[in-house]
C-alpha cells in the first residue's frame, strides 16, 4: 500500500513473521467478553458464584479494546508495498463479511421465532455495518449485538490505507508523540462526554467509530515503530505482570474514568512485548497449539456467543433469573463448550474457504538471493538492512482481532483479521 523509507541497523534481528503468540492472546480477549456478559446476564443465581465471576470479569468488556489495538498493530506489521487500497479492503470484507451475514441471518430467524419486531431500517444499518454510526438507543446494538464492533472494524479498515502513506513516512518523535498522546485522548473522552446529550453519551464513548480508532492507531503506531526496529517496551514477563497489577488495581481502586487509558496501555505492552518474543523466537505461553487454534476460531467465537446465550435462556424461561446453587456455574460451562464448537464449525465451514474464494491472492515470494561474499567482507561487520516492505524478500508477511478487533483475525492478525504465511519478517533490531 505504500513505500517505507530504509531503516538500517548494525544487529539486524531478522525472525519469522508469524506471530502466534497474538493469536493465542486473542483468545484471552474473547474470554473477557463472554466472561463479562455472563455476568451481565445474571445466568448464575448463587450470589456466591456470582460474585466470583463478577470479580474476575468485571472489566471483560475491555477485551474489545484488546482487539482493536491488536488490529491496529498487526494491520500495520503485515501491510506490504505493492498492495493497491482496493486489495486491502477485499481482503477485509472477505474475513469479516461471510461470518456477519451468517449470523445476521441466524439472529433473524431467532427473532422470527420469538416474534420479536425488526425493523427495516434497523436491520439494513446492521447488514451494510453501519449501525456504530447511529446514536439512537438500541440502535447500535440492533440485530447481532456483537456486531457494532465489525461496524467500527469497518471504518478502521477504510482508513487505514489512506493512513498508511503518512504512517510510513512519519519521523521516529512524531510516532512517540503519538504513542503518549493517543492514550491522553482517550482519557480525554470522560470530559469531552460532557458535551454530548447525556442519552448519547455511552454511544460516544464506547460506540462511535472515530472515538473506538484511537485504540486502533496506538496499535499501528507501534506496529510502525517495532518495525522499524525503535520499539522500547519491557519484556513479555514484565508486561504480563504490568497487565494484571494494572487489572487488579482497576477493579479494586481506581476510578472508572481512568479505566480504558490505563487498560489500554497494558494492552498494548503485552501485544508488543509478544510480538517481540515471536520475533526473537523466545519463550512465551500464548503459542501453544490449543491456544493458537482457540484463538483462530475466537472471531466466530466472538460473533455467536451472545446469540447462542440469550436464545437458549429466552427458550428455558431462564432469562433474568439466573440458575440456584452449582447449576450456574455448570450452565456457563456448557454455553462456553457450545460456543466453541459453534465458533469452530463457522471457522471451518464458513470463514476459512469463504476467505480462499473471496480474498484477492498474494504473489509468490521470490527466492532470496544469497550476498556475493567479497573479499574483506567479514571485517565490514553485518550490512545494514532495509526496514521498510523491500526488506526480506518485499516485507513482512500477512498475520492472520474485536471491539473491536481486526490483520487481526485469529490467525494472530489482531482484531482485524486476515491471512497467515511464512516467510521473514523486516523486522530489524537497532538495540
Amino acid at each position: 500500500m505504500t513505500s517505507a523509507p530504509a531503516v538500517s541497523a548494525d544487529r539486524p534481528a531478522l525472525a519469522s513473521a508469524r506471530l502466534p503468540s497474538l493469536t493465542g492472546l486473542r483468545w484471552i480477549a474473547a474470554l473477557l467478553v463472554f466472561g463479562f456478559h455472563a455476568g451481565t446476564m445474571r445466568i448464575i443465581a448463587e450470589p456466591d458464584y456470582k460474585a466470583v465471576v463478577d470479580a474476575l470479569f468485571t472489566l471483560g468488556l475491555s477485551g474489545v479494546q484488546f482487539f482493536f489495538i491488536l488490529s491496529g498493530f498487526v494491520l500495520v506489521w503485515s501491510a506490504r508495498d505493492g498492495d493497491s487500497r482496493r486489495t486491502f479492503w477485499r481482503r477485509r470484507i472477505a474475513k469479516i463479511y461471510p461470518n456477519h451475514l451468517v449470523l445476521f441471518g441466524a439472529t433473524l430467524l431467532v427473532a422470527w421465532w420469538f416474534t420479536d419486531p425488526v425493523l427495516p431500517a434497523a436491520a439494513l444499518e446492521n447488514l451494510l455495518l453501519l449501525q456504530a454510526w447511529d446514536p439512537r438507543p438500541g440502535w447500535f446494538y440492533s440485530i447481532n449485538t456483537v456486531s457494532w464492533s465489525l461496524s467500527c472494524e469497518f471504518f478502521f479498515y477504510l482508513c487505514l490505507p489512506l493512513a498508511l502513506p503518512l504512517l510510513r513516512r512519519a519521523r521516529p518523535r512524531l510516532l512517540w508523540v503519538l504513542i503518549v498522546a493517543l492514550p491522553l485522548l482517550i482519557l480525554a473522552l470522560w470530559p469531552a462526554q460532557q458535551l454530548v446529550p447525556e442519552v448519547s453519551r455511552w454511544w460516544f464513548t464506547q460506540i462511535f467509530p472515530p472515538v473506538r480508532s484511537l485504540e486502533f492507531w496506538l496499535g499501528a503506531v507501534a506496529a510502525e515503530l517495532m518495525r522499524r526496529g525503535l520499539w522500547r517496551g519491557p519484556g513479555l514477563t514484565a508486561a504480563s505482570l504490568i497487565f494484571l497489577g494494572t487489572w487488579v488495581a482497576a477493579t479494586q481502586w481506581i476510578r472508572a474514568e481512568l479505566w480504558t487509558t490505563l487498560l489500554a496501555v497494558a494492552y498494548l505492552l503485552v501485544i508488543t512485548a509478544a510480538a517481540d518474543a515471536d520475533v526473537r523466537d523466545r519463550r512465551s505461553p500464548w503459542r501453544s497449539r490449543p491456544l493458537v487454534w482457540l484463538g483462530e476460531v475466537s472471531f466466530a467465537f466472538y460473533l455467536v456467543h451472545v446469540l447462542v446465550m440469550t436464545s437458549v435462556l429466552r427458550w428455558s424461561g431462564d432469562w433474568g433469573t439466573g440458575f440456584p446453587g452449582w447449576r450456574g456455574p455448570v450452565v456457563v460451562l456448557g454455553f462456553l463448550v457450545a460456543n466453541l464448537v459453534l465458533a469452530g464449525l463457522l471457522h471451518r465451514y464458513v470463514e476459512t474457504p469463504m476467505m480462499r474464494r473471496l480474498a484477492p491472492r498474494r504473489p509468490a515470494r521470490p527466492a532470496p538471493v544469497p550476498r556475493q561474499r567479497t573479499a574483506g567482507s567479514d571485517a565490514a561487520g553485518p550490512q545494514p538492512v532495509a526496514a521498510g516492505p523491500q526488506a526480506e524478500a518485499a516485507g513482512p508477511q500477512p498475520v492472520a482481532a474485536g471491539p473491536q478487533a481486526d490483520a487481526a483475525g485469529p490467525q494472530a492478525e489482531a482484531a482485524g483479521e486476515g491471512d497467515q504465511s511464512g516467510g521473514r519478517s523486516p523486522y530489524v533490531d537497532s538495540r
